[in-house]
């Protein structure tokens, strides 16, 4: 059963420009970050002498977090955008699947992506820091904890954005919440460790940096759990 779903909203997406969304993310950061080191390349190496691929991964670091925050609410809402278009949910919900089923399938196409999205980004950072000179035997390690444990702790936003965007067909509501949280997040280093949106940058009052990936795995599987709830209940339009 949840084969054929996840099946069915790849296929739908395929109408739509989130490929362009995957890919534009990672392609960011990376260009950015290459623009930067390019106009000023000898200062930087200058201060990262000592260790040229941290330095380099700090600055994907910081525009990763941005990418992600914004990433996560456009993406939640071409998901369930679709339907609300289509005006296909009842339709949907008609077919022998359980709701349950039907969000789940959702949020696991959004979570599929993000983990594409990050891997490129991880591909992305290792050509990055080679073609810069900085050597081929990267630090493959610093590479994937910065590109799959900002996507992890930012689950409890995915899974919050997609509620929103499941519940309001009016895809400015959650649009514009995703926006005000990003906002949010890349202000929040000062701000307390449960906000959420701070997660995905990594920065928290323990000093860990484990910590925003176990909040956001396990409050996205909280939010997950009560917005299937939420939705098995309500009447979709």
């Amino acid at each position: 059963m949840m084969g054929r779903l996840l099946a069915a909203d790849f296929l739908k997406l395929k109408r739509t420009m989130v490929g362009v969304l995957v890919l534009l993310g990672p392609f960011g950061v990376v260009a950015l970050t290459a623009v930067n080191f390019g106009l000023r390349y000898d200062y930087l190496t200058h201060l990262y002498k000592d260790d040229l691929w941290g330095g380099l991964l700090s600055n994907i670091a910081d525009l990763c977090a941005l990418a992600l925050l914004l990433g996560n609410t456009l993406l939640t809402s071409m998901v369930a955008g679709i339907e609300h278009r289509a005006n296909a949910w009842k339709q949907l919900l008609s077919l022998p699947v359980t709701r349950f089923h039907v969000f789940l399938s959702k949020f696991a196409v959004c979570v599929l992506l993000l983990v594409i999205s990050s891997a490129l980004l991880a591909v992305g950072t290792w050509l990055l820091g080679g073609f810069l000179g900085f050597g081929w035997s990267a630090p493959i390690q610093g590479i994937l904890k910065i590109s799959f444990y900002p996507m992890l702790a930012s689950l409890a936003i995915a899974a919050l954005q997609l509620w929103l965007s499941v519940v309001f067909k009016n895809q400015a509501i959650p649009l514009t919440a995703g926006i005000v949280g990003t906002i949010v997040g890349l202000y929040s280093f000062k701000l307390p460790d449960w906000l959420l949106w701070k997660w995905p940058i990594m920065l928290n009052g323990v000093d860990s940096p484990n910590w925003p990936v176990y909040a956001g795995i396990t409050v996205g599987l909280l939010l997950l759990l009560i917005s299937m709830v939420h939705f098995a209940g309500k009447d979709v339009d």
